[in-house]
Parts: C-alpha cells; sequence; structure tokens
C-alpha cells in the first residue's frame, strides 16, 4: 500500500477542510490505512515553524473501519498561530514496526485580512511605457541619463554591451501615457479592466528599474498631471491602474545616490552629510557600495532605514500614499523577496489606509507560500503581506504541457499551489505568460526554446519561420484560452496579441507593432476578454479538473450552478469528452447537446484545438 492511498490531502476523507486555514481553524486528519496491514497506533507531529519549530506530538486513536480500511484520527488545532505547519504520520504494529510518512505543508493564514477580488477577477494589461505608443518623437536635451530617441519606431532596440559589460539601455523609442490614453479604447475592447505599468518614474534607462525620482513621472511619459488624467480616464472606462514600485534599489543616476551629479542637491555618492546617506551600505565610500546583483548603476537600498521607510511608506506625503492618491489602485512590488517582510507589511497598512482597495501584488518567481529568501522564509501570503504573486509557477507549467509534457504535470503543479495557498491569494494571482523579463511567448511556443546555446547576435536577428510561426500561433491560442479560464488575473504583455516576437531583453521589448498587428490573434484576445468580462463562473467560479493528461486539459469553472467547460487538446490525436447535461457556444448556441439514452454530451477536441462551453440549465 503506498503511502498516498493511506493519507491524501485533497481527499476530504484524509483532511478537511482543503488547503491552507484561516488561524483558529481545526484541521481534521484521518490515516487510512488497509486493514491486512496490522497497524495498531498511530501518531501525528506538528512542528510550528512560525514559533521557533515547536513540534507537537499527537495520539490518533482508531476511529473505526470503512471496507478494508483502517482509520486513525485526530485534529489539529490551529489557534493564535499564523505560519507554516509541517506535518507528518507514524504508523506502529506491535512487532515494532513502524511507518513514516513524510512532512507536508499546511499554510495557517490570517482570515480577518481581506483581499479586494476586483485584480483577480479580471484581465491585466502589462505595458511597457516606452515601447507601446507614441504620440511624437519626444527631445531628450536636459533629461537624466545621456538619453538617445530612435526617430523609426521599428528600428531595432540596442543590445551590444559597453565596456564594463552593461548593456546602457539608453536608446529610447519616446512612448508615453499621452499614447496610452490614445489606445484606452483599444485596451478596453480587448476586455483589460487594470493596466499594470512597469516603472513609470524619472529614470536614466529606458526599462526606468533604475529609479530617478520618485516623485516625478518621467518627462519623456508626460506629467504628474498626465497621470491624474489618464487614471481618470481608465477609471471612466471600468479600469484601475497599477504601478511598479521598485524599493530594493535605485539609480546611479538618481536625485538620492547622484553618482553622475545630474540633480542639484547632495547625495548618497557626493557627501557623507547628505541625507541619503544613511540609505546605502557603502564598504568604502564613495566608489564600492552594495548593489542589485552587482551591478554598479542599480545602487541597492538599505529597506530598514527609518528614513527611508518614512520617505517611502510612512509619511503623510510618502510615495506610496501619493501615487494611490493621484490616481493609482495598487502597488506590484519589484522583487519582493528582496524585501524584508516588515518593509513589505507596514507598505500593505500604508496603501490600504489611504484606499481600502487597494492589491499589493509581489514578484516571485517560486511558490511564494514557502518562499526562503536569503536564509529567512518569508511572511508573503500570511495576510497583511502580499495579496497576490506574480504566478510564474503558472506559467512554467502550461510552457511544460504545450512542448510536449503531460498535462497531468499541469494539473499537479496548480493544485498544488492551490493547496498551498490561502484562497484569496490563489484567486489574486498575476498569470502571465510573457513579461518584459521572459522571452516571448509566441516566439517560446514556436521555436520551442529560448536558443540559449546561439550566440546574442544570432537571437537579436532571428524571426521566426513561417512553419515556427504557425505552431507558435497554435500553442498561443490553447495557452491564452487555458490562462483566460483559469483562477487568477489573466496578464497580458503588450503586443503578444498582436503577435510579436523576439527573444530575451530588449529583443522581447521591442516598439508595439501598430498598423502591423496580426488581426485575427488580436480578436481571438478580444473574444476571450469579453468572455472573462462577462461570465461570472470565469472571475469567480471554483475549479474542477475534468481530464489532465497526455495533450488533454479540461476543467470547469462554477459559479452558483453556472459552470463554462475549458478544453483543450495540445497533443497530436483527436480527443473526446462525455460530460452530463447540454452545452452551449458562448453565444448561447447549443453545439453539444445530451444525448437521450445516456444523459451525457460528447465533445470532440482535434488535435491543437480548444473551446469553452456554457452548460444549460437542467429543464
Amino acid at each position: 500500500m503506498t503511502e498516498h492511498t493511506i493519507f491524501d490531502a485533497r481527499d476530504p476523507r484524509c483532511k478537511t477542510p482543503f488547503g491552507a486555514v484561516a488561524s483558529g481553524t481545526p484541521v481534521a486528519l484521518t490515516l487510512r490505512p488497509g486493514r491486512g496491514e496490522g497497524w495498531s497506533r498511530a501518531f501525528l507531529r506538528a512542528r510550528f515553524e512560525f514559533r521557533d519549530n515547536e513540534v507537537r506530538t499527537l495520539p490518533m486513536p482508531w476511529t473505526g473501519l470503512e471496507g478494508d480500511r483502517d482509520l486513525f484520527s485526530c485534529t489539529l488545532e490551529t489557534t493564535d498561530y499564523l505560519g507554516l505547519i509541517w506535518y507528518s504520520f507514524v504508523l506502529e504494529r506491535l512487532d515494532g514496526k513502524r511507518l513514516e510518512l513524510p512532512e507536508r505543508q499546511l499554510t495557517v493564514y490570517d482570515g480577518t485580512a481581506e483581499v479586494p477580488a476586483w485584480f483577480g477577477e479580471g484581465v491585466t494589461y502589462q505595458i511597457f511605457p516606452d515601447r507601446f505608443r507614441r504620440t511624437a518623437i519626444p527631445d531628450p536635451t536636459g533629461m537624466v541619463g545621456g538619453r538617445s530617441v530612435h526617430t523609426g519606431w521599428y528600428e531595432e532596440p540596442e543590445w551590444r554591451p559597453d565596456a564594463r559589460g552593461e548593456v546602457r539601455n539608453r536608446d529610447f523609442f519616446g512612448g508615453s501615457l499621452a499614447g496610452v490614453l490614445e489606445k484606452l479604447d483599444y485596451l478596453r475592447d480587448l476586455g483589460v479592466e487594470t493596466l499594470y505599468f512597469c516603472p513609470i518614474f524619472e529614470a536614466p534607462e529606458n526599462h526606468r528599474y533604475g529609479t530617478g525620482d520618485y516623485e516625478k513621472i518621467d518627462p519623456m511619459l508626460g506629467s504628474n498631471q498626465d497621470f491624474e488624467v489618464l487614471c481618470a480616464a481608465a477609471r471612466a472606462r471600468g479600469m484601475r491602474v497599477m504601478l511598479d514600485g521598485v524599493f530594493n534599489h535605485q539609480g546611479f543616476v538618481s536625485r538620492y545616490f547622484n553618482g553622475d551629479g545630474s540633480y542639484p542637491g547632495l547625495g548618497a555618492h557626493q557627501s557623507k552629510e547628505s541625507p541619503y546617506y544613511p540609505w546605502y551600505r557603502f564598504s568604502h565610500w564613495p566608489d564600492h557600495y552594495e548593489s542589485w546583483w552587482g551591478i554598479y548603476s542599480l545602487p541597492a537600498v538599505n529597506e530598514s532605514e527609518p528614513s527611508y521607510v518614512d520617505y517611502i511608506i510612512e509619511s503623510p506625503d510618502s510615495i506610496i500614499r501619493r501615487w494611490l492618491e493621484a490616481g493609482a489602485d495598487g502597488w506590484r512590488l519589484d522583487v519582493a523577496d528582496e524585501l524584508p517582510d516588515e518593509f513589505i507589511r507596514k507598505l500593505h497598512a500604508a496603501a490600504r489606509a489611504v484606499k481600502p482597495e487597494a492589491v499589493i501584488i509581489g514578484e516571485v518567481w517560486e511558490d511564494g507560500s514557502n518562499k526562503i529568501a536569503y536564509g529567512v522564509r518569508r511572511r508573503h501570503l500570511q495576510g497583511g503581506y502580499l495579496d497576490g504573486l506574480m504566478n510564474y509557477p503558472f506559467r512554467n507549467a502550461v510552457l511544460s504541457w504545450l512542448l510536449g509534457g503531460d498535462a497531468g504535470a499541469f494539473r499537479d503543479t496548480m493544485e498544488q499551489q492551490r493547496e498551498n495557498y490561502p484562497p484569496a491569494a490563489f484567486y489574486s494571482g498575476m498569470n502571465s505568460l510573457g513579461t518584459h523579463d521572459t522571452v516571448r511567448i509566441l516566439t517560446l511556443l514556436g521555436v520551442g526554446s529560448d536558443c540559449a546555446a546561439q550566440s546574442k547576435e544570432w537571437r537579436a536577428e532571428y524571426r521566426m519561420t513561417p512553419e515556427e510561426r504557425l505552431r507558435g500561433l497554435q500553442r498561443l491560442r490553447l495557452a491564452s484560452l487555458v490562462q483566460y479560464a483559469f483562477p487568477g488575473s489573466p496578464t497580458l504583455y503588450y503586443g503578444d496579441e498582436a503577435g510579436m516576437e523576439g527573444f530575451e531583453d530588449p529583443f522581447n521589448r521591442r516598439p508595439f507593432p501598430w498598423g502591423a498587428e496580426d488581426r485575427d490573434l488580436t480578436a481571438w484576445y478580444a473574444a476571450l476578454g469579453r468572455a472573462r468580462r462577462t461570465l461570472p463562473p470565469l472571475r469567480r467560479g471554483d475549479i474542477q479538473y475534468i481530464r489532465a493528461e497526455g495533450g488533454v486539459l479540461a476543467f470547469t469553472r462554477t459559479w452558483e450552478g453556472d459552470t463554462v467547460l475549458c478544453a483543450a487538446n495540445g497533443g497530436g490525436e483527436p480527443a473526446r469528452l462525455e460530460l452530463p447535461g447540454s452545452w452551449a457556444d458562448l453565444d448561447g448556441m447549443v453545439t453539444h447537446p445530451a444525448r437521450r439514452d445516456t444523459g451525457l454530451a460528447r465533445i470532440d477536441l482535434p488535435p491543437m484545438t480548444g473551446l469553452l462551453l456554457r452548460r444549460l440549465p437542467t429543464p
């Protein structure tokens, strides 16, 4: 008998409730070994990690028989505790034989901490501001950073490194807030409900992750007032705005560090008397300092320095507060697992004090419920820290499935996440297929890899063959179908809906191809966006897997008796599903009626096809 048949944490006969629990919730646990194994005693061992790894051992008395299985049960109490509990079981026989089952994770979160639902329900659109839309060619004269501007919108971004071996990223294309404003109706027609901006504050690089001045919109993008106008116009169209908060590091060229003297005041690089000097860690002032991943142009910040915390979070006019008051609705925190938990907790509280509906999303690339960073287990999802995370595990699972893997692995990965995450966090995931940090999803699905073994010059010049592009489009339609039907916010990286291709940065950051979009693909995304906006099951329904094996992935989302089916066949052979009831397309036309003899509808899935169907009410 396998360990899984003795205890399955996803089986309500073994564990209730499912998954993570609010603090104070009793957890009922039952072992179900075979009667013939002869086990006479059982114990639960629970290790409370956030209580100095306190260990409790609880007896699990025999509670009866179910068929040919013994039942050993107990209740684990979680009162007055927040964090992870690692629990395991021991079975013993009278002859001295022991069986120890491996440790499992139980996430205990603050059930009183509310997470606004709006983010996870709708579509998010990620904008890399310099490359989305420009209304005029800007003049960089007087702007920080020694910038150059491409006069041609379709020129290639600069990618060759400088003498230090770094790409300076000082070439701009001139995308602006006015350009975004001009395209708000386009975004609304895609079904977008949240605009997520990569950094928009003044900075010397085109990516703006080396902040120069948190108080000022980069002049190439527009003004502070332009931002307020954009937020108001977005809100009038049913959209909200999320900003990128880069608080772990800043720019060498910034008013705070002021490494090149671009700003009039004294920066930390110029004087130890600067009010910003305590913000940084110098090993030898002024030329040796901690920086983000050793990149000299991105000096790291001491996020525990009181004056920095006050400036970013706690003062009445703090950065967090002022931009929410200007019209933003939330923050995505760059490299969230490199920020101290206490910094995030204070930031979250300050944001909610300004806007009770504000949402804080963190950049974490792994399972955020048990992430260890810098030797510390993080509290990201315990309540009052991060409301949700960038869901890279979702992206990885989709890619593995469509690039030849088994759909069962997708299900197992996502069910493990659903088990580990508090429900609100699971439903608030930022579910991206591509971001500014990844290879364009169309390229990855069409070519089949990131081609890292090739030279960067090769990747800069490469364009997909017609066969690769067709394959990529077929797979992308299936990937996006699952993405828009899955719990969490489907997050669309600018231009993916237009068919943009390219390998890593900066080839994944080319300008949006206005006038040369793949219109069929754009129409596909618009249809998915309408479905996500209008169908309550896709916005907030539970999930149940119908099939997940080989190339076939099928699941339902149900809300208040209304059920939508997402079915996709990423394999090379046709597949068939048989489901109770009659099913209709999203226009209400009955496409798969129930057979009179069985009451089941037959749903055929040719290779590389997928569909959304809605179950008709039972007469």
